[in-house]
């Protein structure tokens, strides 16, 4: 029997941030991220989970100091492409929210709506209306 409640496998893409918890709440009042799961005690936030409500999502957790630990990511250095339909509305929403805008809605020479903006940890996110290539 298939549990319909767990999505099927997918990219996930991970960052780490200096402070996770408020980064947490920046994306989830910026963009509408999701958040479906927060570990760790504290300050410190050994893993979440935030869901883009289209579908995907993304993984973060607090920077650790473990030179020896692989996965041990540079707060600010993530970047991401991210589709959404209404970028208008959540290029306001993110306005209203903080977001430092680098770039306002513009559309694409290929027809994408788009806008680029950075979080309080400095990492990138682009969103846009185009959604690939059909395969």
């Amino acid at each position: 029997m298939t549990d319909t409640k767990i999505p099927p496998p997918q990219v996930w893409p991970t960052l780490r941030a200096t402070d996770a918890r408020a980064l947490i709440r920046f994306l989830s009042d910026a963009f509408g991220f999701v958040p479906t799961a927060v570990h760790g005690e504290g300050d410190v936030v050994a893993h979440a989970e935030l869901s883009w409500p289209p579908g995907g999502g993304i993984m973060l957790g607090s920077v650790r100091d473990a030179p020896d630990d692989p996965w041990n990511l540079k707060p600010g250095t993530f970047g991401a492409y991210v589709v959404a339909d209404d970028i208008e509305a959540l290029h306001a929403r993110a306005v209203a929210a903080g977001a430092e805008i680098l770039r306002a809605p513009f559309t694409t020479d290929y027809g994408s709506h788009d806008f680029t903006a950075r979080d309080p940890e400095g990492n990138l996110w682009h969103f846009g209306t185009y959604r690939g290539e059909p395969q």
